[in-house]
């Protein structure tokens, strides 16, 4: 009876190594030593306009050939409540959403960010040619900011991300990208839900009484402090010019023309007191 067990004994541990994947013995044993040395890969959260509708942003994110993803997918639209939040890629997956990008010193964002889509038209191609300012610019959803603030909330308590890593795409490539363009409203999210960064504007007020310099070695030393990727040459060159205009879309929004002036001056030096310094 004692051999028919250990037959039967051995015959089970077989039937089990072929149940879990073989059962493959390693030379080697794992230990677990916690090291405090570490944080989340997750470390920004970018937002995006499709330029598309509904149907037609779902059908490029999710083809195979199409080169392009997102984590989420925030439709126009919504009917319902809650409104629906399309998952497209798991978060611990890498989404092809930021291409070539660059933020506080961090290049490829891909790698450690979440893409988060929402479906609006930005602005005619036939537009392209025009200043920013006279472009028509489709009008976010009320429904749509509100889940996008919902989402956001709740990603940026789990990957513990900072106000100032809540981004637009075109902060993290100045000069090629606009979205999620200067309508979307980074003032309400952050004034009405607590999300994203924004200066406090009786601070604006005041640093405003002052003057803003004219050099352009102070301006890009700023932007680059806050997290802009941007050559400090003490030049008013083209890529100063594009990262200003970056800003100029997150944080003011009514002249985005890449000009240094005194409110966006304002605005910077804010922005670093309250979140970078």
């Amino acid at each position: 009876m004692l051999v028919y067990s250990r037959y039967l004994s051995r015959r089970l541990f077989v039937l089990l190594c072929v149940l879990f994947t073989g059962c493959t013995v390693t030379p080697y044993r794992v230990e677990l030593v916690h090291s405090p040395n570490s944080s989340p890969r997750i470390s920004s959260i970018v937002l995006h306009y499709t330029a598309l509708n509904n149907q037609a942003s779902l059908d490029i994110l999710t083809r195979a050939d199409s080169g392009v993803s997102a984590h989420y997918l925030i439709p126009q639209g919504c009917q319902s409540s809650p409104c629906p939040v399309l998952r497209l890629v798991e978060d611990d997956q890498r989404a092809w959403h930021a291409g070539q990008s660059q933020w506080r010193g961090q290049a490829g964002l891909n790698a450690s960010s979440i893409g988060i889509e929402i479906v609006n038209l930005g602005y005619p191609e036939a537009e392209a040619q025009l200043p920013i300012e006279q472009r028509k610019w489709d009008e976010f959803e009320t429904r749509q900011i509100e889940t996008v603030a919902a989402l956001i909330t709740d990603l940026a308590k789990r990957y513990q991300i900072p106000p100032q890593r809540i981004l637009g795409h075109s902060d993290i490539s100045p000069g090629r990208k606009l979205d999620p363009g200067p309508r979307f409203p980074w003032r309400r999210l952050h004034q009405t839900y607590g999300v994203g960064a924004w200066p406090d504007e009786f601070e604006v007020a005041r640093v405003m009484r002052l003057s803003a310099p004219e050099d352009a070695l102070s301006w890009q030393t700023a932007l680059v402090e806050y997290g802009y990727a941007l050559p400090i040459t003490g030049l008013w060159d083209p890529v100063t010019q594009q990262v200003l205009r970056a800003f100029q879309l997150h944080f003011r929004a009514d002249k985005v023309d890449g000009l240094p002036d005194l409110e966006s001056w304002a605005r910077l030096q804010v922005l670093l007191a309250q979140y970078s310094r």
